[in-house]
Protein backbone atom coordinates (compact mmCIF):
# COMPACT_ATOMS: atom_id res chain seq x y z
CA UNK A 1 0.00 0.00 0.00
CA UNK A 2 1.40 3.34 -1.06
CA UNK A 3 1.54 6.10 1.52
CA UNK A 4 2.91 9.63 1.27
CA UNK A 5 3.39 11.54 4.51
CA UNK A 6 4.26 15.22 4.48
CA UNK A 7 5.86 17.02 7.40
CA UNK A 8 7.82 20.15 8.18
CA UNK A 9 5.09 22.74 7.93
CA UNK A 10 4.50 25.40 10.54
CA UNK A 11 4.15 29.07 11.31
CA UNK A 12 6.94 31.35 10.15
CA UNK A 13 7.54 35.07 9.72
CA UNK A 14 7.84 36.52 6.25
CA UNK A 15 11.40 36.14 5.04
CA UNK A 16 11.89 32.92 6.97
CA UNK A 17 12.51 29.38 5.78
CA UNK A 18 11.00 25.94 6.12
CA UNK A 19 11.91 22.54 4.74
CA UNK A 20 9.07 20.23 3.89
CA UNK A 21 9.46 16.47 3.66
CA UNK A 22 7.40 13.87 1.87
CA UNK A 23 8.20 10.36 3.03
CA UNK A 24 7.05 7.67 0.62
CA UNK A 25 6.37 4.06 1.50
CA UNK A 26 5.07 1.27 -0.67
CA UNK A 27 6.70 2.71 -3.77
CA UNK A 28 9.85 1.83 -5.58
CA UNK A 29 11.43 5.23 -5.48
CA UNK A 30 13.56 4.66 -8.56
CA UNK A 31 10.38 3.90 -10.56
CA UNK A 32 8.58 7.07 -9.57
CA UNK A 33 8.57 9.03 -12.80
CA UNK A 34 7.38 12.33 -11.41
CA UNK A 35 7.25 13.92 -7.95
CA UNK A 36 5.39 17.15 -7.38
CA UNK A 37 4.54 19.61 -4.67
CA UNK A 38 1.24 21.44 -4.81
CA UNK A 39 -0.33 23.90 -2.42
CA UNK A 40 -3.86 24.91 -1.63
CA UNK A 41 -4.99 28.01 0.20
CA UNK A 42 -8.40 28.02 1.92
CA UNK A 43 -11.17 28.49 -0.61
CA UNK A 44 -8.78 28.36 -3.55
CA UNK A 45 -7.80 25.79 -6.12
CA UNK A 46 -4.80 23.54 -5.75
CA UNK A 47 -1.79 25.13 -7.42
CA UNK A 48 1.37 23.58 -8.81
CA UNK A 49 4.55 24.51 -6.93
CA UNK A 50 7.40 22.31 -8.11
CA UNK A 51 8.14 19.13 -10.03
CA UNK A 52 10.97 16.66 -10.29
CA UNK A 53 10.60 14.68 -13.50
CA UNK A 54 13.01 11.80 -13.44
CA UNK A 55 15.61 11.94 -16.22
CA UNK A 56 14.20 15.28 -17.34
CA UNK A 57 14.70 17.85 -14.64
CA UNK A 58 13.07 20.12 -12.14
CA UNK A 59 10.43 22.76 -12.71
CA UNK A 60 9.10 25.49 -10.49
CA UNK A 61 6.11 27.78 -10.56
CA UNK A 62 7.15 31.32 -11.43
CA UNK A 63 5.96 32.48 -8.04
CA UNK A 64 8.52 30.33 -6.21
CA UNK A 65 11.39 30.21 -8.68
CA UNK A 66 14.65 31.20 -7.04
CA UNK A 67 13.23 30.74 -3.55
CA UNK A 68 12.20 27.06 -3.41
CA UNK A 69 14.40 24.04 -4.15
CA UNK A 70 13.53 20.38 -4.62
CA UNK A 71 15.77 17.54 -3.54
CA UNK A 72 15.52 13.84 -2.80
CA UNK A 73 16.99 11.31 -0.42
CA UNK A 74 16.69 8.14 -2.48
CA UNK A 75 17.99 5.93 0.31
CA UNK A 76 15.10 7.01 2.52
CA UNK A 77 12.43 7.47 -0.17
CA UNK A 78 11.96 11.12 0.76
CA UNK A 79 11.25 14.19 -1.31
CA UNK A 80 12.11 17.59 0.14
CA UNK A 81 11.06 21.15 -0.60
CA UNK A 82 13.38 23.81 0.80
CA UNK A 83 11.47 27.08 1.01
CA UNK A 84 13.37 30.32 1.57
CA UNK A 85 12.33 33.96 1.63
CA UNK A 86 8.80 32.94 2.47
CA UNK A 87 5.98 35.37 1.75
CA UNK A 88 2.44 35.55 3.16
CA UNK A 89 1.12 34.42 -0.22
CA UNK A 90 2.99 31.14 0.25
CA UNK A 91 0.50 30.23 2.97
CA UNK A 92 -1.46 27.05 2.35
CA UNK A 93 -1.56 23.31 2.70
CA UNK A 94 1.34 21.74 0.87
CA UNK A 95 0.78 18.33 -0.66
CA UNK A 96 3.13 15.98 -2.43
CA UNK A 97 2.15 13.85 -5.39
CA UNK A 98 3.97 10.95 -6.98
CA UNK A 99 3.32 9.08 -10.18
CA UNK A 100 4.45 5.50 -10.49
CA UNK A 101 3.63 3.22 -13.39
CA UNK A 102 0.60 5.23 -14.40
CA UNK A 103 -0.88 5.62 -10.94
CA UNK A 104 -0.99 8.90 -9.04
CA UNK A 105 -0.66 9.10 -5.26
CA UNK A 106 -1.30 12.10 -2.97
CA UNK A 107 -0.35 12.79 0.59
CA UNK A 108 -2.60 14.46 3.15
CA UNK A 109 -0.62 17.68 3.28
CA UNK A 110 1.21 19.85 5.78
CA UNK A 111 0.14 23.37 6.70
CA UNK A 112 2.40 26.34 6.07
CA UNK A 113 1.45 29.73 7.46
CA UNK A 114 3.55 32.80 6.75
CA UNK A 115 2.90 35.90 8.86
CA UNK A 116 3.67 39.34 7.53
Amino acid sequence: QVQLVESGGGLVQAGGSLRLSCAASGVIFSRVSQMDWYRQAPGKQRDFVARLARNIGTYYANSVKGRFTLSTDNANNTLYLQMNELKPEDTGTYLCKMDQLGTTYWGQGTQVTVRS
